[in-house]
């Protein structure tokens, strides 16, 4: 994988157009996430919370996963990018299982590459096709979602596991907050 130039932020632009926004939303749920898991050890980020086996660490693999898999096969009909091309999905565990080689540097750069490609394949989608192009995937009568489509399942799919990554960060070492700060950088 390679490092893209690909800058993590807060806010998405006040005024923007509707591709501005989306963007600046998911990337947004991108930071957050990236911000509730960075600065802990292994141990806090294979914590968890309750009787539930999820971590941190589990987050962002999971969410570099499904970045590969929406915007590599279902929004262009290509192969998952590395290392998910070579996943087990049948294994329906391995996108949350913190492996024992799995480090704090490892999974935060797992992250940040693939959110890079995922970010990259958005990018391409958009100004090949628009907000409103199909995507490659399509339901049972043969309906393809939209680019717009998949932008909005992947901010509902941060939404959902940024509320986790709240509740986890907390009961490990206190943070809270809805915003990093303009201090931090990831």
């Amino acid at each position: 994988m390679t490092t893209s130039p690909y800058e993590f932020q807060t806010e998405p632009p006040l005024a923007g157009d509707e591709t501005e926004a989306l963007l600046g939303s998911l990337n947004r749920m991108r930071t957050y996430l990236l911000w509730k898991c960075g600065g802990l050890d292994a141990a806090g980020l294979r914590a968890t919370l309750g009787a539930s086996p999820l971590t941190l660490g589990g987050l962002l693999k999971h969410l570099s996963a499904v970045e590969a898999v929406t915007f590599a096969w279902k929004l262009h009909g290509r192969r998952p990018f590395p290392p998910f091309d070579e996943w087990d999905w049948d294994d329906e565990g391995s996108a949350f299982r913190v492996e024992d080689d799995d480090t704090p540097e490892s999974l935060e750069t797992l992250f940040k590459e693939s959110v890079a490609q995922g970010q990259a394949l958005v990018d391409e989608a958009i100004a090949s096709v628009g907000l409103g192009g199909q995507a490659d995937i399509a339901d049972d009568q043969g309906t393809h979602a939209n680019v717009r489509r998949l932008v909005y399942d992947m901010i509902e799919e941060y939404g959902r596991h940024v509320g986790h990554a709240d509740l986890i960060r907390e009961s490990v070492d206190g943070l809270t907050g809805e915003d990093p700060g303009e201090d931090w950088r990831p």
